[in-house]
């Protein structure tokens, strides 16, 4: 997938465009002003639009100029990223820039005064005085040389006869290179005529102007010099034949000469020169002001232009560095994926190829972290079901027994609710639990000790009776005080009790085998010795006799009841089962106890709902009846005495049990002894075997069920048996989870 780069503003072709258009409009004004100062005409003609030019472009650039001088304060006033630099960059730049534009502005305007008024000295007024005066000296000079040879050819035609003239005129004229001479009558006539016909064509030669006329009336030469196009000069001549004209009908010679190129080019250049001065003597004083302005308004552009060129190219500079800010604070928030664009090849760009790859590596990095800790999740979700499906305790601690790991199991075990445990430590979750406070002390201790690694037993005793936990702890890998350990441990209590049931179990089968045969033989012969010497013995030895032989009967019937307790207790299960209502069960088995013993009250509390149970009828009675019994025996000389046996309908995954509580008010077990009321031999009673809650507790077993003793809050016994309702549910999975839930039924009784 694609990074995305980085947005930043970037100059359009616009701003490309308007840029070359300035530049354009500058350098045409710089232009038109060097094609100006070459002539006063032309910078007449061009200052209006040069002014105008310039004038727009010092306000456009001012406009701009100062958009970009507002958005660069206000960045530094923002503390933009890169700011302070283009400040910077823009200060040395201009200072670089004005400097020099500002000293060769003021030795231009000093160099425009010293200028111009060079051009006005009284030297170069004179030069052009004298220059003109010569000039004209010259044309003269030249008017008076043709003046005197066509007066001079005028006379010598005086006697020539009319044959010769024409040859004469021609002659004459390629003499004196002349354009044409004619000779006129007093009419005005032609009368001959010789031209040069590359130069004057082949026109009749016009004839002279009137005030030659005039002068030729009145005897006298003509002479004039007129102007021609391409700065030539004509020197015009008429001179009379004779010396005063004769008659009326006099004539005369008209001659057209050519002032030489070099003579006409010359005097044309120094009249305009001298023309051109006075125009420019008149605008003196304006044309320094003109050219100052001009100056002016080119140097602001300059300036300007110059400015705004370096504040663009600071923020050209800065902008790679603005971007690697922006790039660094988006990477610090954690966007790996933000990518900046390569402004160029220089060592800039290999900083921002340098980012670029960066941030790459980072994003991939970041990518192969999220798959680890997906994998990590992922095998972290397995051990958590894993660790919830087990039965076995599993603790994760650090050194000062802080909880970082607690599964399910652990607090059925330790009989607190350990789900939000992660983190806190495990003192501060056992405060008010007894059982659990002993765990945790026990664990205190061997790390206090230096233990790190053990398999132990640990045996906690608490209101509900002894527990046994077989416990193991284990270090996990770490470094320093980040080391852990591994804490399981699993409730033995039940497998404790079941080896020594089967080592009663064991003990029991031996002893009713050895003990039951002897005690016939013995009755029988305590008997036959009473009969055979009671009568024949005197009276105080037959007391005595009769007193020994009772003794050894009864005692002998009071192992054989020991004997058949432990056989009973021994017997391999042999049941019979059917299917019955629990709840007539128990109201008959009831009442022959009501009428057995009136001074206790016996109470029901049945379950209407209560479903058919599949199980066997004299073993389940067998139970019904001990516990009554125990009951009973249990509240010898209390008033008010009571003994209440309810039942009750439970499921738990889709499978029915049947629970029977029998609770009384008596004293109660003793809580030493809690923990072992269901072994044999055990028992706070000053007569009976100790066999009859161990006898339940096996018959209950050999059921598929399960049994729990404890005391009442307000005093009183308290024995709880689950049975399940079908007999097919005994070697199901779920038998395996009665126990923790007549842990926790035992608990919402307390």
């Amino acid at each position: 997938m694609d990074a995305p780069e980085l947005s930043k503003a970037r100059p359009g072709r616009g701003m490309y465009a308007l840029a070359l258009l300035w530049a354009a409009a500058g350098a045409g004004a710089l232009l038109m002003l060097a094609m100006s100062v070459r002539n006063s005409s032309e910078f007449s003609r061009l200052q209006p639009w040069i002014l105008l030019l310039n004038l727009i472009g010092v306000i456009g650039l001012t406009a701009l100029l100062g958009r970009k001088l507002w958005q660069l304060v206000r960045d530094y006033r923002n503390h933009v990223p890169g700011s302070r630099l283009a400040a910077r960059t823009v200060a040395i730049f201009g200072a670089f820039v004005i400097v020099p534009l500002v000293v060769v502005y003021l030795f231009s305007l000093d160099f425009l005064d010293r200028g111009i008024d060079s051009w006005f000295r009284v030297e170069v007024k004179q030069g052009l005085n004298d220059a003109v005066a010569l000039s004209r000296a010259a044309l003269e000079g030249r008017m008076h040389e043709y003046s005197w040879r066509t007066e001079r050819f005028a006379r010598s035609l005086l006697d020539e006869p009319s044959s010769v003239v024409l040859a004469r005129l021609d002659y004459e004229r390629r003499a004196t290179d002349a354009v044409e001479i004619a000779l006129f009558d007093a009419h005005q006539r032609v009368l001959a005529v010789s031209s040069d016909t590359e130069r004057a064509g082949d026109m009749i030669p016009a004839p002279p102007p009137s005030d030659a006329l005039q002068q030729i009336d009145q005897g006298q030469p003509y002479v004039s010099l007129d102007p021609e196009a391409h700065g030539q000069y004509l020197i015009r001549v008429a001179a009379p034949v004779g010396e005063l004209p004769a008659s009326p009908d006099y004539k005369y010679v008209f001659a057209i000469y050519t002032v030489p190129t070099q003579l006409s080019g010359l005097s044309e250049a120094v009249q305009h020169a001298y023309s051109q001065y006075g125009e420019l003597s008149v605008l003196r004083e304006p044309l320094k002001s003109s050219f100052k302005l001009t100056l002016t308004l080119v140097l602001l552009i300059a300036m300007l232009a110059a400015i705004h060129g370096a504040i663009f190219t600071a923020q050209r500079l800065t902008r790679p560095v603005q971007d690697l800010i922006a790039g660094t604070r988006a990477v610090g928030k954690g966007d790996f994926g933000t990518r900046l664009p390569l402004p160029s090849r220089d060592e800039m760009g290999f900083l921002v190829h340098s980012f670029n790859d960066m941030t790459k590596r980072l994003r991939r990095a970041r990518e192969e972290a999220q798959r680890s800790q997906q994998a990590v999740e992922h095998e972290r979700e397995r051990l958590a079901i894993i660790l919830a499906r087990l039965s076995t305790g599993v603790l994760a601690l650090d050194r000062e027994l802080t909880v970082r790991i607690a599964n399910q199991a652990a607090g059925l075990i330790l009989g607190a609710d350990l789900s939000a445990a992660t983190g806190r430590p495990l003192p501060e979750l056992a405060a008010g639990n007894d059982r659990f406070s002993q765990f945790v002390a026990a664990l205190a201790v061997r790390f206090a000790a230096g233990r790190e690694e053990w398999r132990e037993q640990i045996d906690l005793d608490g209101p509900s009776g002894h527990r046994a936990l077989m416990s193991a702890c284990t270090p996990l890998p770490g470094e320093g005080g980040d080391r852990g350990y591994i804490v399981v441990f699993d409730d033995i209590t039940t497998l404790l009790q079941a080896q020594r049931d089967a080592a009663w179990g064991e003990v029991a089968r031996r002893l009713a085998h050895e003990i039951k045969n002897p005690l016939t033989p013995i009755q029988l012969s305590a008997e036959r010795m009473r009969r055979r010497f009671l009568t024949s013995m005197a009276r105080e030895d037959a007391d005595l006799l009769q007193r020994s032989t009772d003794t050894i009967v009864q005692q002998v019937e009071t192992m054989k009841q020991m004997v058949n307790a432990f056989s009973e207790y021994a017997r391999a299960p042999d049941m019979t089962v059917a299917r019955f209502s629990l709840n007539e069960l128990v109201t008959e088995v009831v009442e022959l106890y009501r009428s057995h013993d009136s001074r206790v009250d016996i109470r029901l509390d049945l379950a209407p709902a209560l479903p058919v149970i599949e199980a066997d009828r004299g073993r389940v009675r067998q139970i019904l009846n001990n516990l009554l019994v125990n009951a009973l025996e249990a509240l010898e000389a209390r008033q008010p005495a009571w003994v209440e046996l309810a039942t009750r309908c439970e499921s738990s995954g889709g499978v029915e049990y049947v629970a029977i509580t029998v609770s009384d008010n008596g004293p109660g077990f003793q809580r030493e002894l809690l923990a072992r009321v269901f072994d044999p031999y055990v028992t706070s009673k000053p007569k009976g075997t100790g066999l009859g809650l161990a006898i339940v507790k096996k018959i209950v077993e050999e059921h598929g069920g399960h049994i729990e003793a404890d005391n009442r809050a307000e005093g009183g016994a308290r024995v709880r048996v689950i049975l399940p309702a079908k007999d097919v549910t005994r070697l199901a999975p779920s038998v395996r989870e009665l126990r923790p839930r007549m842990r926790k039924g035992k608990e919402k009784l307390a």
